[in-house]
Order: C-alpha cells, then sequence, then structure tokens
C-alpha cells in the first residue's frame, strides 16, 4: 500500500493552488486548464494581465491573479488552516489520492484535518437516504463495520441516516473512516455530528473538504462533492435510496468513473428501495453480507489488505438478508412476524399470536429477543427487527 509523505499545510508550492481555487470565477477544469497553458501553478502568476485574458478567463479572474488579490486571500486562508492543523493537499502533491486524480473534473486542492495518509489507502464508499429504515441504518453499520475489520476505509459524506450509520460501523471495529464534508472542514454538519468527528480523528480517520474553511452547508455544495465520495473509492455501496436523492448523483457518478457499484436489496413496498432495488436491475452487485463486496474487489487491493481478524464482528451477526435459526419456537415465531424496515406495535403482535401464544408468553419471548439483540423496542412500543 502506498505510504507517500505529505507535504504539510505550510508547504509553499500549496499557496498557489490555493490561490487559484479562492479566484473568482474558476473552477476545476478552468483551473486545470490554465495550469495546463502556463506551465505550471506558479506560471500562472508570473503571467502579464494581458496574457491572463487571453486564456478566454473571465476578467474579475485575471484581474484578481494580476493584482495579487488572489494570493492575498491564499495567504490568510493558509495561515488559519495553520492555526487550525489542517493539511492542504494540492493536486499534483503526492499525497493526493491516485484514484480521485483520474476522474474527469478532481478538486484541485483538498483540506484535511486529521491523518491524511488514510486517502492513500483504499477505500469503500457507503452511501443512502437521509431517512433510512431501521434496517437500512442497521445494514449500513454492520456491513461497513465487517468491511472496516478487513482493512477497507470506509468513505461517506457524515449526513444524517445510512452515512451517520456507516461511518459508526467503521469505528465499532476500530476501522479508519473518511468523511467528506459538503461544508469547510471547521463546520460540522450536522452538529450533532460533532462527537462521531472526533471519533473519526481518534482512530486515524479523516475529515476532508474542497471547499474553504468557514464555507457555511449551503444545498449546491452536498451534490457537488458527491463525485469526491465515489472518486476515492474502488467501489460504491448503495444501502437506501428514493428515486430522488443525492445518492442517485454518487451512483451516476460512480458508473462514469468506472467504478463498481454494490446494492443491498430492500422491501420493494419502500420508496426508499427504488435506488438500491433499480442499480440491481441495471447490473449493480447485489450485497447481503460483506464477502459479496469482498470477492468482488481487485486482487491488488484484496492482497494489500491483511485484517485483524479480532475486528470482524462476529459471524453469528454478521449483515444478511437471512432470520436466525436454533430459536425456541415462541422467539422464532415472533422473530418470524416482525420486520426489519417496518416497526410493528405491540397490539398487533398479540392480536396475530394469540391463538398460539398468551400475551405473557410473547412479552417473556419480546424481552429475551431484545437481550439477545434480535429485536429492538422503538418509541411507543413499537417493534423492529435487528440486522
Amino acid at each position: 500500500m502506498p505510504n507517500a509523505a505529505v507535504a504539510p499545510q505550510s508547504s509553499s508550492h500549496s499557496l498557489e493552488w490555493l490561490a487559484l481555487s479562492l479566484t473568482p470565477g474558476l473552477g476545476p477544469t478552468r483551473i486545470r486548464k490554465l495550469v495546463e497553458h502556463f506551465g505550471g501553478a506558479k506560471a500562472v502568476f508570473r503571467a502579464s494581465l494581458t496574457e491572463l485574458e487571453a486564456t478566454g478567463i473571465q476578467a474579475v479572474s485575471a484581474q484578481a491573479l494580476a493584482t495579487g488579490t488572489s494570493m492575498e486571500l491564499a495567504q490568510e486562508e493558509l495561515n488559519k488552516t495553520g492555526d487550525a492543523g489542517i493539511y492542504l493537499i494540492s493536486l499534483d502533491d503526492p499525497g493526493y489520492p491516485q484514484r480521485l486524480k483520474e476522474i474527469y473534473d478532481p478538486p484541485i486542492l483538498l483540506y484535511v484535518r486529521g491523518n491524511p495518509e488514510v486517502l492513500l489507502q483504499p477505500g469503500i464508499a457507503v452511501v443512502g437516504t437521509r431517512h433510512p429504515t431501521p434496517y437500512g441504518s442497521g445494514m449500513a453499520e454492520r456491513l461497513a463495520c465487517d468491511l472496516a475489520g478487513h482493512g477497507l476505509v470506509i468513505i461517506s459524506g457524515m449526513a444524517r441516516g445510512v452515512d451517520t450509520a456507516c461511518h459508526r460501523g467503521a469505528i465499532s471495529a476500530k476501522g479508519k473512516t473518511v468523511a467528506v464534508f459538503g461544508t469547510g472542514v471547521d463546520v460540522i454538519y450536522p452538529k450533532e455530528n460533532s462527537r462521531l468527528s472526533e471519533q473519526i480523528l481518534a482512530l486515524g480517520g479523516a475529515l476532508i473538504s474542497e471547499f474553504p474553511l468557514q464555507t457555511f452547508a449551503a444545498p449546491q455544495n452536498f451534490p457537488i462533492r458527491n463525485r469526491i465520495i465515489s472518486g476515492m473509492s474502488v467501489g460504491v455501496l448503495v444501502v437506501e435510496a428514493a428515486e430522488y436523492s443525492g445518492t442517485r448523483i454518487t451512483a451516476r457518478c460512480a458508473l462514469e468513473q468506472n467504478r463498481d457499484v454494490f446494492a443491498v436489496p430492500g422491501n420493494v413496498t419502500n420508496k426508499n428501495s427504488w435506488g438500491p432495488n433499480t442499480l440491481i436491475k441495471q447490473g449493480a452487485k447485489l450485497v447481503a453480507t460483506w464477502e459479496d463486496v469482498w470477492e468482488d474487489l481487485p486482487t491488488e487491493v484484496r492482497l494489500a489488505l491483511t485484517p485483524p481478524a479480532a475486528n470482524e464482528s462476529a459471524a453469528n451477526s454478521e449483515a444478511s438478508l437471512f432470520p436466525d435459526e436454533g430459536l425456541p419456537p415462541h422467539e422464532k415465531r415472533i422473530l418470524g412476524l416482525l420486520k426489519a424496515d417496518e416497526a410493528t406495535h405491540i397490539d398487533q403482535i398479540v392480536e396475530k399470536l394469540e391463538a398460539a401464544m398468551s400475551s405473557s408468553e410473547i412479552f417473556a419471548a419480546l424481552f429475551e429477543l431484545e437481550l439477545s439483540g434480535k429485536v429492538r423496542q422503538m418509541p411507543g412500543k413499537n417493534f423492529v427487527k435487528s440486522i
């Protein structure tokens, strides 16, 4: 596995790339063309206003570059990143993720909080809806746990729902995970994930973004960052996603970037199953356990990973689409009645099983199932099957 040294945020060559990224009217594609035209990032700032305007960039961009305004903004930003201990990794830096560099429009600069070397390690993206069913969040967490336990970096966007669940899964395996922000890396969004971000950093993971510090959570930023999530990954695993969602953007990016796409099938009557089920119909690999992802990884990736067996979740509790066997009859009957993606009220359970079991037997069996982790009680005396 590559282990290239990463230049810290104070390196001089990052300053020009930072200045270009802060120049009004310039995006990643135009910046790359500008650097190629002049033969390097430094050379852009040696060009005259006339030479800059001749490239066809906007007048406001040319003036900001020629007058030094962009460089002044970059120096201010560099001072802030230095104070915050944030790394800057530019497109020509040896620490820039190779897979990300290969996509059509890679970000020219990455802000990194945490361990920059984790960006060089093989990773799998896990994405899905912000409003998952218990089944969806359970599958995301368990699959991420098992895959992280086998040495893969889990990459996601730290949004509510599936993203949060998969980051937690990686953390429970003591594995590494990378959160790609649609804000500045100093702006935790959503705020309730502040503790999660600290755990990611403590275990050697990273928080990354292409957006400047203090960038707020603008809606348009999140679809933009999705190409980074898929671009850094060897493949993208979709857990739950409705027909119109940001996850569709990530899946489309993955296909355009020639990445493998995996999907966890769901209940056809649930709107969150539309995304993964449609992807499976279109050729995505159906995933029930972590092995389904593992066996499709490139050979060199599997050979490079040497997972500690202790980090793998127990074999009898791996993520699976299939129910547990060997339970007492009463517990098996209740478990067969419950669903993972839909809560069932206690009154419904009693009504459906009253011919075969007394209410006290039902309560006792539910209690045992809860203790063993096979059933979860939701608010209002509702019950769901655990994943």
